[in-house]
């Protein structure tokens, strides 16, 4: 059975970003890399990782962690990732608009984030996370081709809505417009600005 992870402490003050674009070099790679420039700026220790860069597998909902604390149903790449989760008291979640929501891969990862949950045994079950309270701090990000926030559909809001719940406080939230062709927000000055105030921004309230 996997070993069940400690959750209320931090070694170092770090955040981690996570881009969930299935596309390598793009414009929500470019976005992960200045938004945790500006983090680095107040000397806070920083990584990255990307999404499609893991094999993991989308909840199955067996339940097993309710009792195990960890997901014990499914042994894949999450388990490298579930350790960086824990140890960084800040995180930076992106993704493109795809079909008016997250990408494939960012909903997978949220979901398997159930596994910090705590449930009581009444009906409907009451639920706590074991990541609140620690004071978890963390910016959102999200790239959509089209020009409007209703073209952008839900994809904030299914990024900010669980990240609340398990716990995060949500510092700021970048929607990015008009913009496909790869890696071309490196040449919008504005939006890089943007960026990496954003980061300055999630790094001054981690150190508040």
């Amino acid at each position: 059975m996997k070993e069940k992870i400690t959750t209320n402490h931090f070694e170092k003050l770090r955040v981690l970003g996570v881009g969930g674009s299935p596309r390598a070099g793009g414009n929500s790679d470019a976005l992960v890399r200045q938004i945790l420039q500006g983090v680095r700026e107040k000397d806070i220790a920083t990584e990255a990782i990307h999404l499609r860069d893991y094999s993991f597998e989308p909840c199955i909902g067996c339940e097993k962690c309710r009792k195990d604390e960890i997901c014990t149903g499914l042994n894949d790449g999450m388990h490298l990732i579930y350790p960086k989760i824990v140890e960084s008291q800040g995180l930076v979640l992106i993704s493109p608009t795809h079909n008016y929501n997250i990408t494939a891969w960012v909903k997978a990862f949220i979901d398997r984030l159930y596994c910090f949950y705590t449930y009581d045994n009444n009906r409907p079950r009451g639920w706590t996370s074991r990541l609140n309270g620690q004071g978890r701090k963390a910016v959102i990000a999200a790239v959509c081709e089209q020009e409007t926030k209703k073209d952008m559909g839900m994809t904030l809001e299914a990024m900010r809505l669980p990240l609340e719940a398990l716990g995060y406080e949500i510092i700021d939230e970048l929607p990015v417009f008009g913009l496909f062709d790869k890696g071309a927000v490196k040449k919008e000055e504005k939006i890089m600005a943007k960026a990496r105030a954003v980061g300055l921004n999630l790094a001054s309230s981690l150190l508040t």
